[in-house]
């Protein structure tokens, strides 16, 4: 028989015993040698979690059913942790006539009765993967209350990350102080972007400017020195672009041009107030 040696490893359970690439993929060959079956390929998704389906690696795999008759892994959890998309894989698996083996599980799926514990084995899986997923949130969230740490914060342009902290690109800080200069001297957004544009000063993935991606800053409060998580605003000590009067300042001015929005007086300045009171 052919199989799909199928491994994963996420950022949750990368460092944990037994659930590195190297021993899944060793186990999965040991126990293919002493079913005497043949390994077509090994698929490998590095750093992937297993609550969906959108795997490089996976998607290969499941694209070339015409090459294997087994799907082979060292545990459940390292297809799927979401049951939805295991049973789902397992009527793709059936409709084709291709087997799930589970090489530590010892489980048979052509059975009714293997097919029942699977799907219980495998909501086990996902209760466990929720958890993970509440617990890490919660914590997320107590530290994003109690100190100023980056909380899987994915710096905006401007910005990047050393050593943990937030800092200015110095760069592309320049432009954005620019772009907080020229709206708070009248200028336009088109106004703006035709300015950078012509000058060759580009987004950060290399794009020109158009009034959607310079909304995005004008909005921000991480220029005046509030990074938002969750609904929270965090203090940070990277430099400023502009200054909180400053930044509520354009807010009125893009309120006052946009009849959809509702301007609220000082609405970030509130927020900072009441996190420097805490």
């Amino acid at each position: 028989m052919r199989i799909a040696a199928y491994a994963r490893v996420s950022t949750e359970d990368q460092a944990a015993d037994g659930f590195s690439l190297g021993a899944q993929l060793d186990m999965l060959k040991a126990y293919a040698e002493s079913q005497d079956w043949i390994i077509h390929d090994e698929y490998v998704d590095d750093g992937y979690t297993g609550r969906n389906d959108k795997r490089p690696e996976y998607s290969r795999m499941m694209s070339e059913t015409e090459k294997w008759d087994a799907i082979a892994v060292v545990k459940m959890d390292r297809i799927h942790r979401n049951s939805r998309n295991f049973m789902s894989m397992m009527e793709f698996l059936e409709k084709n006539d291709k087997k799930f083996v589970s090489s530590t599980e010892s489980l048979d799926t052509s059975t009714a009765l293997g097919r029942f514990v699977v799907d219980m084995i495998q909501r086990i899986a996902q209760l466990e993967s929720e958890q993970i997923g509440e617990r890490t949130y919660t914590g997320m969230r107590e530290k994003a209350e109690t100190s100023d740490g980056i909380m899987g914060f994915t710096p905006p342009f401007g910005y990047c990350i050393e050593k943990g902290e937030l800092a200015a690109d110095n760069e592309e800080m320049d432009i954005a102080k620019e772009i907080f200069r020229c709206y708070l001297s009248g200028m336009t957004m088109d106004e703006i972007c035709s300015k950078l544009n012509r000058k060759g000063a580009l987004t950060r993935r290399q794009n020109p400017w158009n009034k959607y991606n310079m909304r995005n800053i004008l909005h921000n409060p991480v220029y005046m020195g509030y990074m938002r998580w969750d609904g929270l605003f965090i203090q940070h000590n990277a430099e400023k672009a502009v200054s909180e009067k400053e930044f509520n300042e354009v807010q009125r001015i893009m309120a006052s041009r946009t009849r959809s929005v509702k301007y609220e007086d000082n609405r970030y300045l509130k927020i900072a107030g009441a996190l420097n009171q805490a």
